[in-house]
């Protein structure tokens, strides 16, 4: 014979069990930070992996492609992907290197340069939104034990 199994309403239902693993506290943090980021950055027409490669093209003229697949932690295909977007907004150019003509050089050009500080601008009102009740010491802590975290990958 079968027992009947209890019915759960939405509000009863609990995720107690999984709060006790950092990484699932993490992904949780992780879920609504990205969800207003991606608010954040459509006016600008990119998202967080768009944006991402934009900033350090920005910040590192003349990247390849696989040094910004390695710098991101992405595959190169998908860096690819990134790059073919930006250049398509008229935000990035490729040019040949000048040392290797088989490898292609990124630069922002001056449009991408105006996205990128306006967009720079609403992620650190996203930031000061997101991180609104932190004293300082507690973000440089979170700062501080997500780098270990990640040096132990």
């Amino acid at each position: 014979m079968m027992r009947k199994v209890e019915q759960h309403t939405e509000s009863d239902v609990t995720d107690a069990a999984l709060r006790q693993f950092v990484g699932y506290n993490m992904k949780r943090a992780f879920n609504v930070l990205q969800a207003d980021l991606a608010r954040t950055l459509e006016p600008f027409g990119l998202r967080m992996l768009t944006f991402s490669a934009l900033s350090m093209i920005v910040e590192n003229p003349g990247l390849r492609p696989s040094q910004l697949a390695g710098a991101l932690s992405v595959e190169r295909a998908n860096v690819v992907v990134y790059v073919d977007r930006l250049e398509e907004a008229g935000w990035v150019t490729r040019a040949p290197c000048a040392d290797d003509r088989r490898a292609y050089a990124l630069q922002c050009t001056i449009a991408g340069r105006r996205v990128y500080d306006k967009a720079v601008a609403a992620v650190r009102a996203h930031d000061r939104r997101m991180l609104d009740g932190l004293r300082a010491v507690e973000i440089a802590a979170v700062k501080k034990a997500l780098a270990r975290i990640e040096g132990r990958g």
